[in-house]
């Protein structure tokens, strides 16, 4: 029976039978959704296309608002630009404003728009995992309603890639104990399906695998009723290594770990062996059954890592094979790239309208537009997850409405892409970078970011627009979209701090006067009583003088260390004290609001488990992706890569590393000769601490993994406490006179 039903699950979207909706039907489904009261007032309308792109129109008609487009994308488009412009109302991620009005707005004048662009792309392999592990068909559903109303209509679609794997592997052999062991723990199959680990985390659990099943059917099901297209996984050779041992004969290299410390390594098929097209187009195959297809297949080999060989016309055949693998599954196929490790001679390999490139982060120039391929222009902006509030918001806006006339200069630029390593922060960049495929040009940046707040908060209230306008100024101003505005706060202790995370780095004020910046939530608490009960208002409050304090604690930390080197015990301790104080008041006002829970993160992870064993593991991947990432080694980087300002891991964690540090300097101070001198020796790459630096670093690293090991999720609040308003007003009236103080 349990196999029959396990057989039930199994059955793909291509061979069950599931009468998908209208176009029409599918938007007016999304409005139900989104405004259930309100869907009467709202009739939808296909019109075709315009000059061969997606176009929308918005109308009144009678007591009726009526939405066209040509598909339901574009019909999903309008509504959302109904909401904001006309409404002034806004779904985001942070919370919503739906305080709509009684009586829908007329529109006095048709609106219409087009956009230029064939693609619009989301999401990256991160987002799955910094994000949305545990996220369940609820939020999913949010997550695809947001995508129609912001135009997306490609994403990239891997959830439950676990059981493609799975079945595949059976088929070559291998048991479902080598297969589990070989997938890596939830929180971490971003890496395994860019061939960057395995094993790590795990094993995996059969219930997760029978999960994602349900839950990626579910995805592709919704997406492809508002007719997005989405991109799956392809094959690159990428295997376990425990397949070696069941084809010795199989010319297949075991890499060297990745970043130099990551066990057991992987193992890589070399696309030239006449196993790959066997077992690539089983692949393609199995996921076929399982999830169908829209023949778009994503495509990385040797991702941030090196081929098996080196010889001269050795990547140029590793093209032509991926590429035929490809198509012998799937006659219609696209090959999909990411730029971010892309090769020239595989590119050029495979025939130019089969190939479209995905250009994360800008390499279009140096690439020569990719050569003749199709291709999309996108930003990343986020990494990790890091709490920051910032990124050039111009630069975002310019860089995704630049090729909108596809003139010589870009070549075959196709659309654009927003392929954040997380989401969930900052939304006003996200939703300006979304809404620049229907300008045709760039529009100006206060006018929009005043249009934008005024449906995020539902009215034009004075103090919220100056609060904007020092926000433009400051954090979302200069030239550069990834931007990684650091504290010291969330950054392994030193006495010298470079940075939190790697490839990171602080914040500084060559970004903007940090003085400044409190004038922000000064504003904010000045505007009018009946915005504070909003969500979207409490959670740009609370962030606002979250970024604040994270500012500020980058001179605190630098007056310790000062104190510390002129040994002065008294400076010393009244610093470190103050310092220390700042995280806790930083906890209690980030405990207020669920967008900066540690509590939330982890009890979504026990939800996904059914025995206490998987909910344990669930619950050990979300601690180790947001805090150590990796296994224990002497060498290892990516600690606090995430370097998240959530209430419970500042407190008991961040806060509990830095008290112990002055603990350690404190003893240090009380001996007459030859105390700690901190030298660049004990950095590692990227220019911090390592687990091994010396004995206080030892220690830490141990303490910081057995903190993983932890069950007691009693610690951590999974709902928020407290009122942002009075908790952001007390820290105000607190810190902002220290504030002054410190940087005059």
């Amino acid at each position: 029976m349990k196999n029959f039903l396990y057989a039930l699950l199994l059955c793909g979207v291509s061979t069950c039978a599931y009468a998908a909706p209208s176009p029409t039907a599918a938007a007016s489904n999304l409005i139900k959704r989104v405004l259930p009261a309100y869907a009467d007032r709202f009739a939808v309308a296909l019109i075709p296309q315009k000059n061969g792109k997606d176009v929308f129109e918005i109308e009144s008609k009678g007591n009726q608002v009526v939405l066209r487009g040509s598909n339901a994308i574009s019909i999903a488009t309008a509504f959302n630009w109904y909401l904001k412009y006309f409404c002034h109302c806004e779904r985001s991620w942070n919370g919503d404003n739906l305080r709509m009005p009684e009586v829908l707005p007329q529109v006095k004048e048709k609106v219409q728009r087009e956009t230029a662009y064939d693609h619009r792309v989301y999401l990256n392999y991160c987002t799955f995992s910094y994000t949305a592990p545990w996220w369940d068909w609820e939020r999913w559903q949010r997550e695809i309603d947001w995508m129609a109303m912001n135009g997306i209509n490609m994403p990239l679609a891997i959830t439950g890639q676990e059981a493609v794997w799975q079945q595949t592997l059976r088929k070559f052999g291998m048991s479902d104990e080598e297969i589990r062991s070989f997938l890596v723990g939830p929180a971490f199959f971003a890496w395994q399906w860019m061939t960057n680990i395995e094993s790590w985390a795990g094993p995996l659990p059969q219930q997760w695998i029978d999960r994602s099943v349900v839950l990626g059917k579910q995805i592709l099901e919704r997406e492809r009723e508002l007719g997005m297209t989405p991109i799956l996984q392809g094959f690159t050779g990428y295997v376990p290594i425990a397949l070696k041992r069941h084809y010795p004969q199989a010319d297949i290299t075991v890499k060297p770990f990745w970043l130099r410390y990551f066990p057991p390594g992987t193992a890589q098929l070399d696309p030239l062996d006449p196993l790959f097209a066997r077992l690539g187009k089983t692949f393609i195959g199995e996921q076929t059954k399982l999830f169908g297809t829209d023949h778009l297949y994503a495509g990385d080999p040797f991702h941030e890592g090196a081929p098996p060989k080196t010889y001269e016309g050795y990547l140029g055949k590793v093209g032509k094979a991926l590429y035929e693998v490809t198509v012998s599954a799937d006659p219609q196929a696209k090959v999909v790239m990411q730029s971010w490790s892309l090769r020239e001679e595989i590119a050029r390999a495979i025939p130019q309208d089969r190939l479209l490139v995905m250009d994360l982060n800008g390499k279009w120039k140096k690439n020569q537009a990719f050569w003749g391929s199709e291709w999309v222009i996108g930003v990343i902006h986020n990494y990790g997850g890091s709490t920051m509030t910032g990124g050039s918001l111009p630069s975002v806006m310019r860089q995704l409405t630049q090729g909108a006339g596809h003139d010589t200069i870009y070549h075959h630029l196709t659309g654009i892409g927003i392929f954040p390593e997380a989401i969930e922060h900052n939304p006003v960049i996200y939703e300006a970078a979304a809404e620049m495929a229907w300008h045709p040009k760039m529009p100006d940046v206060e006018n929009w970011v005043m249009s934008y707040i005024h449906a995020r908060y539902g009215a034009e209230d004075p103090a919220t627009q100056r609060a904007w306008k020092v926000l433009l100024k400051t954090v979302y101003a200069g030239t550069a979209i990834e931007s990684r505005r650091e504290s010291t706060i969330t950054a392994r202790p030193a006495l010298k701090v470079n940075g939190a995370s790697p490839n990171g780095g602080l914040n500084t004020e060559k970004n903007y006067r940090f003085k400044d910046l409190w004038e922000a939530p000064a504003a904010m608490l000045a505007s009018g009583k009946s915005l504070r009960d909003l969500p979207t208002w409490k959670y740009d409050l609370v962030d606002m003088t979250r970024q604040c304090l994270a500012d500020q604690g980058i001179p605190l930390q630098q007056a310790v260390s000062r104190a510390y080197q002129s040994g002065n015990k008294d400076s010393f301790r009244i610093a470190s004290r103050l310092y220390l104080d700042l995280i806790s008041d930083m906890d209690e006002l980030l405990a207020s609001n669920e967008s900066f829970l540690l509590g939330k993160w982890i009890a979504d992870a026990r939800k996904c488990g059914v025995t206490k064993a998987e909910k344990d593991l669930y619950e050990r991947n979300a601690r180790w992706l947001v805090t150590v990432w990796g296994p224990y080694d002497k060498d290892a980087m990516l600690f606090d890569y995430s370097s998240r300002q959530w209430a419970g891991l500042l407190k008991y964690y961040y806060r509990k590393r830095w008290a112990d540090f002055f603990a350690f300097l404190d003893a240090e101070l009380q001996k007459p000769v030859g105390r700690y001198v901190e030298t660049d020796s004990i950095n590692n790459r990227f220019k911090r601490p390592a687990n091994e630096a010396n004995d206080f670093y030892r220690r830490m690293s141990g303490w910081e993994y057995a903190w993983c090991e932890e069950q007691d999720g009693s610690k951590y609040n999974s709902t928020p406490v407290g009122d942002s308003y009075t908790i952001a007003k007390r820290l105000y009236e607190k810190w902002q006179p220290v504030a002054i103080s410190v940087y005059q």
